[in-house]
């Protein structure tokens, strides 16, 4: 190259030599590009059931009483009662063993009428049976048949059941994963016939027969809802038995209507069958790869690979900077229109193998893009910190944006949209990729169909989550674990020789769910060989909360800007109106103003509240809307947090 520089390429190795000295070297890895695949169907699929659980609190413990479901036509219901109806007064006076045995006998009544030539193959959803009803039934499914789950960071995603007595299968599913909003709203988005009703589902009294309950036993209901639904029952008794069947009944109904119409609209618009996916990002990771993606562009990551990359993967920026706005000052809450998708259309993104280094790769290349692991140097006095790593605490993994001096693997754009604000940093080693205009097309025709549309349409609400997920699929961590449910005599065999592979051991009573890892020689071969595969890319999506993050810096250190009092990942908090160009409602990208407030406070991430004339608003991570309410936690309440040693107490059942 000159008179002390020098190139040696050996395969696909480069070294690059300088006064003697290996100054960079470079290693292209193979890695698998992701296959379009043509999902189109040419018929509508709604081979599907729907169904619900209701429970009561027995001495602190969650007791499935009432099983519903409904298939499009028929209805039916199973409530606990053993054969003989006087036998059960009173459950909490049963012991846990009676209990067991009374479900079990519903849900085997339940299956029976299911696993049936008639539903062979159908997909069973319940709405949350990934993080509730799904632990309740496959207890129980394991005593009665054969169980295959799939769990995925500790959600039951799916599971195919098939009775011992019978040849037919069928499948549980969460509704949940494909439509994550809650029934209620789901109901008012797709205006179903049937909307979901009222009931008291913290009553625990199964055999009460009286007057409606008091308001305290409703949840999710507003005080308005609670009396229009005191008076249907003026002169009319309450019977529990009835009004569960009832409710029970129209859930499973509300949730058949809504996921009715939700597979039509998708056959209609881009012809995909919702049976055939688990989880929303799937479906729309399918649409892209169906109709959007350029061959031999994203490839699949795995290994060491996509491991060094996720250090990179730390989500939204989140944090408090001023407690509380002054008096006579009033807080400009913002949103940015769309962030994830605008970003995904504006950028370009990682395509292809990448090419490992070791060394000062800025030497060879001018701006190279990919990830690499820097040691970071933060400006002194910067006001707001833009670059954020993870941190090990007692307490785990938390994400903060620290000042000093430190190492971690970050986004090529990232380093230089930082450097911009002062920061510094070395390039130790890391991986470089080709760059590419990935979603434009995706972005623009979601988007185009979803401004056809007003907010109360189903289409619009497809249409923002299609935009808003599909660069959480190519996140994903690939499944290595098997799920097994042995019973208790086999496991103390297999726990003696799986040791090491153990990942977790949930009780069913009667038997063990265990998750545990692939046989590590057979996953290690499978990676260094390229026989295994995933539609996963941690690189793409890291660079997507890597751009985002990086929209959301031009907010923090600007002075010609009002104070900043509090950001989120897509929001932010001023003591004044931002400058109308960086505005517009409809404009990917750009913010719109969500209120405007006379007073504010902010304890910490996810953690404040906000006040004017119309509305008070109070957001507390971890706990729920309900329990905010049923505390009278207030803004005045959180206030006092902000001096030493104060506290408020909250009492939350989960």
């Amino acid at each position: 190259m000159s008179e002390n520089k020098f190139i040696r390429r050996i395969g696909k190795s480069i070294l690059h030599y300088e006064n003697g000295e290996i100054s960079l070297h470079t290693t292209i890895k193979k890695t698998k590009p992701i296959v379009p695949k043509k999902l189109k169907e040419l018929k509508l699929n709604t081979r599907f059931i729907t169904m619900d659980l209701e429970t009561v609190s027995i001495n602190n413990a969650h007791v499935p009483y009432l099983l519903c479901w409904f298939d499009g036509k028929n209805n039916k219901s199973y409530f606990l009662t053993p054969r003989s109806a006087n036998e059960i007064k009173d459950l909490t006076i049963l012991s846990k063993a009676d209990l067991d045995k009374y479900i079990l006998d519903m849900v085997l009544q339940a299956m029976k009428d299911i696993c049936k030539r008639k539903y062979k193959g159908y997909r069973i959803y319940l709405h949350n049976f990934s993080k509730f009803d799904g632990y309740f039934l496959i207890k129980y499914l394991a005593q009665l048949g054969k169980c295959k789950p799939i769990i995925h960071k500790g959600r039951i995603i799916s599971c195919k059941f098939k009775l011992f007595e019978s040849k037919y299968s069928v499948t549980f599913m969460d509704s949940y994963l494909l439509l994550p909003n809650s029934l209620k709203e789901l109901s008012n988005t797709f205006s179903v016939e049937s909307p979901k009703s009222f009931f008291p589902v913290l009553f625990n009294d199964t055999n009460y027969i009286g007057k409606v309950p008091d308001y305290k036993y409703f949840s999710n209901t507003t005080l308005l809802e609670y009396n229009n639904y005191k008076i249907e029952f003026n002169d009319k008794i309450w019977n529990f038995r009835e009004e569960a069947t009832k409710y029970c009944s129209i859930d499973c109904i509300s949730l058949y209507q809504v996921l009715n119409k939700f597979s039509k609209l998708i056959f209609d618009n881009f012809k995909l069958n919702i049976t055939k996916f688990m989880t929303l990002p799937s479906l729309a990771f399918n649409l892209y790869t169906s109709d959007f993606l350029k061959k031999d562009s994203i490839h699949s990551l795995s290994g060491d690979i996509a491991n060094n990359i996720r250090k990179g993967y730390t989500g939204g920026s989140v944090d408090m900077y001023k407690p509380i706005s002054p008096r006579r000052k009033k807080i400009y809450a913002y949103d940015v229109n769309s962030l994830y998708p605008y970003v995904m259309k504006a950028f370009k993104f990682t395509i292809g193998s990448p090419t490992y280094f070791i060394g000062d790769i800025r030497k060879i290349i001018d701006k190279p893009f990919g990830f690499f692991h820097c040691k970071i140097t933060a400006p002194v006095g910067l006001l707001h910190p833009i670059l954020q790593t993870h941190v090990k605490t007692d307490e785990g993994m938390r994400t903060i944006a620290p000042v000093g001096n430190w190492e971690g693997m970050f986004f090529s754009e990232e380093l230089y949209n930082a450097e911009k604000f002062g920061y510094k940093f070395e390039i130790l080693w890391g991986y470089t990729f080709e760059s590419d205009y990935l979603f434009k097309s995706y972005v623009d025709t979601i988007y185009k169909i979803r401004l056809k549309y007003p907010k109360s349409d189903p289409m619009n609400l497809i249409c923002k989550l299609f935009l808003n997920c599909i660069h959480g699929k190519l996140g994903m961590k690939p499944l290595h674990n098997i799920i097994s449910i042995l019973n208790k005599a086999e496991y103390s065999k297999f726990e003696d020789t799986n040791i090491d592979s153990i990942l977790d051991v949930i009780d069913l009573d009667n038997s063990y769910l265990v998750q545990h890892k692939n046989p590590q020689v057979e996953l290690d071969t499978a990676l260094d060989n390229g026989t295994e595969t995933h539609n996963v890319n941690i690189s793409i999506a890291a660079a997507v909360t890597a751009y985002a993050r990086i929209h959301m810096s031009q907010y923090k250190n600007k002075v010609a800007l009002p104070q900043l009092y509090y950001s989120d990942t897509d929001s932010a908090y001023f003591d004044g109106p931002l400058p109308s160009h960086l505005v517009n409602d409809t404009e990917l990208g750009k913010m719109r103003l969500e209120g405007i407030y006379d007073k504010a406070i902010f304890v910490g991430p996810k953690f404040y509240a906000l006040k004017n004339n119309k509305e008070e608003i109070i957001k507390i991570r971890g706990l729920t809307r309900e329990s905010i309410i049923k505390s009278n936690i207030s803004i005045d309440g959180l206030e006092t947090l902000l001096t030493k040693d104060n506290n408020i107490k909250v009492n939350q059942n989960k």
